[in-house]
């Protein structure tokens, strides 16, 4: 187990190819903003349909 966290380590750090800063940051601003988005328009979805089940319901109901 030691010898593949030392061998995972060492691909690392002599064979992986690292982005600069800049562009690390700018990409990790568009992963933000779209997470905030897809998390907004999954709460939207989720509002309307627990509201149109509530609709359903009253109107079963009552």
């Amino acid at each position: 187990m030691l010898t593949y966290v030392k061998e995972s380590f060492e691909e690392l750090k002599n064979n992986v190819t690292w982005l600069d800063r800049d562009k690390a940051s700018n990409l990790m601003v568009i992963v933000a903003v779209f997470s905030i988005i897809f998390a907004l328009a999954t709460w939207g979805v989720d509002t309307l349909f627990s509201k149109l089940i509530g609709l359903y319901f009253d109107k079963l109901i009552g």
